[in-house]
C-alpha cells in the first residue's frame, strides 16, 4: 500500500542520496522528508530531486518536508520510529548518523561508505547488532550487485564445469584482481557534477580504497564466496597496501567545485599551489586463502569520449572470467571467458547460457582472441544510476516483508570494512 513506508534524507552531501529517489516506489509515500542544515549542499539536493519531478520521461512526483537549521539532527531522529533513513556523503560522521537512526527504531538505506577510520569499527558493529536486534533493516547501498556483467561473472565464477576451482595465487599473480579508475569531473543525470570543497578532505570523503574501493571489496566477497559468512580475524589478512595523489591545481578546484580557492582546511596539505589529494591505494590481501589485489584510481578528467573504467579477474583451474571496461570495449562493461590450456568449456558454456534465457534473455555467446566473449544485449545493461533503483527494491523488499537480512550480510560488512579502512591505514604509513 502506497504510503506504508516513508524516506527520511539526512545531511546529504553526495549525490547519490538524490538518486535513490530518481524513480517512485508503490510501497513509498511520494512525500518524504529532508533534515539538512541550509547551504549549498542541501539547496543541490533539493535541485536533483526537483529536476526528476521536472523531467518529461517518466516524472516523480515527490513532495518534500524539509526541516533547515542547526539542530536538523536532533528534530530528525524525533520522527516516528519505521521510517527509513537515506544517508550519503559527510562519511567521517556516517556511522554516528546510523547508530542515532536504528537506536530511534528507524529503518537505514545508506551510501558506502559507513566508516573510514578502523578506529570505527566497533560503532559499525554496534549499529549492526542494534537493528538486527530491534528488526530493523541497516543496508548498504552496493549498486555493482546490481551491474549484470558482475551478476553473470559470479555464476560462471560459481560454476564448476566452467571456471573449475578457485586458484590461491600469489601477491604478484592473484588468484583476484580488480582495477577501478574514475574521474573528479563528470556529469550525473546529464548535468556536470559539482563537488562539495570537503569532498577533497581526506579526512571526511575517506581515500580511494575507503570509498568507492568499498565495491571492490565487496564484489571479491560476492563473487568468490557467494553467501558465505566471512570473518575478518579468519578469512582475511593484509599483506601489503600503498597511496599515492592525483595533483589537484587551483584552477581544477575552481571547476570542480565552484569555489575561486582552495578553503582554509585545506591550505595546510597544499603543495605550493596544488593539492597533492590522496585518493588512489592499492591493496594486496588474502580472503580464505585466495590472493585477492585491488587497484582503485582517481583521475581528473576523462579524454572525449571515455569514461569509468573498471576490470575485475578471477582465477579458476579451467578459466579465468574477467570484466573488462576500457577503451578496446568502448567503455562499456564487457564479460569474457579465457579458457586454461586444453580446457574445452564451449559444451559447459552453451549449456549455463541457455539456463540464464528466462531470466535474462539475449545473452548470447562469441568467440574473441583469447577465448569466448559472452555478449549482453543493451536491453539487459539498466546503467548506473538505475542500479540505486535495483537496491532501493531490494531494500524495500526486506522492510515490507519484515525479513531479516541473509546472515552472511552483517558478518560481511564488518569484514569488507576491515579491509577498506586497516588497508588504508596501511597505506598511510608507505611512502606515496
Amino acid at each position: 500500500m502506497a504510503g506504508e513506508i516513508s524516506f527520511l534524507t539526512l545531511d546529504p552531501g553526495h549525490f547519490h542520496a538524490a538518486l535513490v529517489q530518481k524513480e517512485m516506489y508503490p510501497e513509498v509515500s511520494p512525500r518524504s522528508r529532508v533534515f539538512a542544515p541550509l547551504g549549498p549542499d542541501l539547496l543541490a539536493h533539493l535541485e536533483r530531486i526537483a529536476g526528476f519531478n521536472r523531467r518529461t520521461d517518466r516524472p516523480t512526483t515527490w513532495e518534500l518536508d524539509i526541516h533547515a537549521g542547526v539542530d536538523f539532527a536532533r528534530h530528525a531522529f524525533s520522527q516516528p520510529p519505521g521510517s527509513v533513513v537515506i544517508l550519503a556523503g559527510f562519511n567521517a560522521r556516517k556511522i554516528d548518523y546510523i547508530r542515532q537512526a536504528v537506536a530511534a527504531g528507524m529503518h537505514v538505506l545508506a551510501d558506502k561508505p559507513w566508516i573510514i577510520n578502523p578506529a570505527d569499527l566497533p560503532k559499525l558493529q554496534e549499529a549492526l547488532a542494534t537493528a538486527e536486534r530491534s528488526g530493523l533493516i541497516a543496508y548498504d547501498i552496493m549498486t555493482e550487485r546490481s551491474e549484470i556483467t558482475s551478476i553473470l561473472q559470479r555464476a560462471l565464477v560459481n560454476d564448476p564445469d566452467v571456471f573449475g576451482s578457485a586458484v590461491a595465487g600469489t601477491p604478484e599473480e592473484p588468484g583476484v584482481f580488480m582495477d577501478s579508475v574514475h574521474f573528479l569531473k563528470k556529469q550525473v543525470a546529464g548535468l556536470p557534477l559539482r563537488r562539495p570543497a570537503w569532498y577533497f578532505d581526506i579526512k571526511q570523503q575517506g581515500e580511494g580504497l575507503s570509498d568507492v574501493g568499498t565495491h571492490l571489496v565487496d564484489l571479491a566477497m560476492w563473487i568468490a564466496q557467494p553467501d558465505q559468512a566471512i570473518t575478518a580475524a579468519r578469512d582475511v589478512r593484509i599483506l601489503a597496501a600503498r597511496r599515492w595523489p592525483t595533483i589537484v591545481t587551483r584552477d581544477d578546484f575552481r571547476q570542480i567545485t565552484g569555489q575561486a580557492d582552495f578553503p582554509d582546511f585545506l591550505k595546510s596539505q597544499l603543495d605550493g599551489d596544488c593539492l597533492p589529494y590522496f585518493c588512489n591505494n592499492r591493496v594486496t590481501y588474502t580472503l580464505c586463502g585466495i590472493h585477492v589485489v585491488l587497484n582503485v584510481a582517481w583521475g581528473l578528467e576523462a579524454e572525449p569520449g571515455a569514461g569509468d573504467t573498471h576490470m575485475a579477474s578471477f582465477r579458476g583451474t579451467k578459466s579465468k572470467i574477467e570484466i573488462r571496461q576500457g577503451k578496446d570495449e568502448n567503455f562499456k562493461s564487457e564479460l569474457f571467458v579465457m579458457p586454461t590450456s586444453g580446457a574445452d568449456l564451449r559444451g559447459a558454456l552453451e549449456k549455463r547460457i541457455a539456463s540464464w534465457q528466462a531470466v535474462h534473455p539475449g545473452v548470447t555467446l562469441a568467440t574473441s582472441k583469447t577465448g569466448f566473449h559472452v555478449v549482453v544485449p543493451d536491453r539487459l545493461r539498466i546503467g548506473h544510476e538505475a542500479h540505486f533503483a535495483a537496491v532501493v527494491r531490494r531494500f524495500l523488499r526486506y522492510v515490507k516483508k519484515r525479513e531479516p537480512l541473509p546472515a552472511w550480510e552483517n558478518p560481511n560488512m564488518l569484514a569488507k570494512y576491515h579491509v577498506t579502512t586497516r588497508g588504508v591505514e596501511q597505506a598511510s604509513t608507505s611512502q606515496p
